[in-house]
């Protein structure tokens, strides 16, 4: 899926000329902290609603207010694992997507893509969540695949996070079954850590607290 079919149609953009009041209001009726700014098919900005807030003067447009406007877009040829990793890195709540000659076509949202990654990939699936730690340098997508396969169940899907500054990697895995046990044991068997996981069968507080923590950790 590309940013081109991601784009929400009932999003409008704000213009230039535009008070601040109204882009804090649209803001807080789209329930977004970010729009674009725009003029004509000329992409001008992302502006925030915390600079808006600093400001303190709604009646002032945005072109002749003080607003900070963001340079930051993708292009509509760009996968949507770019697009979502872009908006995460800058903490952006909707983005503006440019044709590939820079111009303005539209723009997602964060609640958008949560909602079509989540309607496409396996998070709606029956299973169990697994999350592993492992050394960068024995890290092998063949060997976990094979001790999960072992244990009558398939992996739905997978994603891998890591730090500059540490020589490990955690590994989130989706399976296909809900008791989690046996593989737990055999991944421990090989010496995996596991650091998280996630079944039917566990306590309703208890799962609570690891479904909090795994939203931190994916920092959603």
């Amino acid at each position: 899926m590309i940013a081109s079919e991601l784009i929400v149609d009932l999003l409008p953009p704000l213009i230039p000329s535009e008070t601040c009041g109204k882009a804090m209001k649209w803001m807080s009726e789209f329930k977004l902290s970010h729009l674009p700014v725009v003029r004509g098919n000329e992409f001008i900005g992302i502006v925030s609603e915390e600079n808006l807030y600093d400001l303190n003067n709604e009646e002032a447009t945005i072109e002749n207010s003080q607003a900070q406007l963001l340079n930051l877009y993708v292009h509509s040829d760009q996968h949507i694992f770019e697009v979502m990793n872009i908006m995460s890195e800058n903490n952006l709540s909707a983005i503006a997507i440019l044709d590939l000659e820079e111009n303005y076509i539209g723009a997602t949202t964060l609640p958008h893509l949560m909602t079509l990654t989540t309607n496409t990939t396996s998070v709606k699936e029956p299973g169990g969540v697994i999350v592993i730690e492992v050394n960068e340098k024995d890290y092998s997508l063949a060997e976990i695949a094979q001790i999960v396969e072992s244990n009558n169940a398939k992996i739905l899907s997978s994603f891998i996070t890591s730090s500059p500054d540490s020589l490990k990697m955690e590994i989130t895995l989706k399976v296909s079954v809900q008791d989690l046990s046996r593989i737990i044991a055999t991944f421990e068997r090989y010496e995996y850590a596991i650091v998280e996981s996630y079944q039917e069968n566990d306590d309703p507080d208890d799962l609570k607290s690891r479904y909090d923590h795994l939203m931190k950790f994916l920092d959603l």
